[in-house]
């Protein structure tokens, strides 16, 4: 709400019966699954998601003092504080085990890599497994702590009932938010910079791609353009072109995000599914690619050309709206 007018209205039960209904319909741990679609309306999200995801890698230790203070978050804690992971010289806790805390006991869950090389690798800390509402290797992400199906949240309304995902849901949120607070989290220039490697590879991707449009573009005005079928040759010489273009974007993109390591900050928060992607991450790093409008490249405004800025009869891909520089780089004025 913002105070610019907006008014609230109060409906007061007036019988037993309707302070029932009313009991059952608002009653928000009975609204965290839709009957609808018999999927979570409700999720772990943004700075808690973030954190969630953070606090689950297998660098994270906390010693004594932050553990203790973070007991005092947990609801319905039962008093027993896990054995450290390290004794000595100093106890230390692991994230895996303060999330545990926040697990009911008796939860059960495995979920498989997305690479198929390494379906359940514990090595690699990819895929996911909770036993007995401990998790053992995997880190929590949208697709597990999220409004998904199948998911931790979900799971754990459909066994342990609303009151527990309820105080999954505040377990989780303090927890997280706690630890998060003190671990900070911030995303500086730093994040979107490419190694001197990464930047030849991109520049390299961008300039074989632009070599394939002006080989389209020569074969199109000297009319040896191979029309694809159902197309003319300007519907073809379009479709090729952006492809092509497409081609360029996306192998700049792949590049830069194998060269940036888990422990980038951007990197995180687009794999925790908090916000951002992979796209906007390569847009900021290393090509913004192609602009569209109404799927298709930017049509001639002006007579035979996009822009005055461009010459007549320029089918070049930068003045039909591919942009070759990175968000980091700056953006030229067309």
């Amino acid at each position: 709400a913002d105070f610019d007018g907006d008014e609230m209205n109060l409906h007061v039960p007036q019988s037993e019966e309707t302070r029932a209904e009313v009991n059952q319909l608002c009653m928000v741990p009975l609204n965290v699954v839709s009957p609808q679609r018999n999927g979570p309306l409700m999720g772990i999200v943004q700075d808690t998601l973030c954190g969630i995801y953070k606090i689950c890698r297998r660098d994270v230790f906390l010693n004594q003092h932050q553990v203790m203070n973070i007991l005092l978050w947990v609801p319905d804690w039962d008093g027993i504080i896990p054995q450290p992971a390290i004794l000595k010289p100093t106890p230390m806790w692991t994230g895996k085990q303060i999330i545990s805390l926040v697990i009911p006991t008796g939860l059960n869950l495995a979920r498989e890599s997305e690479d198929k090389n390494s379906r359940y690798a514990p090595v690699d800390d990819t895929g996911l497994y909770i036993s007995n509402g401990e998790l053992m290797y995997g880190l929590l992400n949208k697709k597990i702590v999220g409004a998904s199906s199948a998911g931790v949240i979900h799971i754990v309304h459909n066994e342990k009932g609303p009151e527990a995902a309820m105080n999954f849901f505040n377990g989780a949120q303090t927890v997280v938010n706690y630890w998060l607070l003190h671990n900070g989290f911030s995303i500086g220039i730093g994040d979107t910079i490419p190694d001197r490697n990464t930047i030849k590879h991109i520049e390299d991707a961008v300039n074989k791609q632009k070599e394939e449009v002006a080989e389209i573009t020569r074969e199109a005005t000297e009319s040896v353009l191979d029309t694809l079928p159902g197309m003319n040759v300007r519907e073809t010489f379009e479709s090729r072109v952006s492809k092509a273009l497409n081609k360029a974007r996306d192998d700049a993109g792949m590049v830069t995000e194998k060269s940036l390591k888990d422990i980038n900050n951007a990197i995180q928060m687009a794999r925790s599914g908090s916000k951002g992607s992979t796209i906007n991450i390569s847009q900021m790093t290393a090509v913004v690619g192609q602009q569209s409008v109404e799927g298709k490249r930017i049509p001639f405004g002006f007579k035979y050309r996009t822009l005055p800025h461009f010459t007549k009869d320029d089918y070049s891909p930068e003045s039909r709206g591919f942009v070759e520089n990175s968000y980091l780089r700056g953006l030229t004025p067309t």
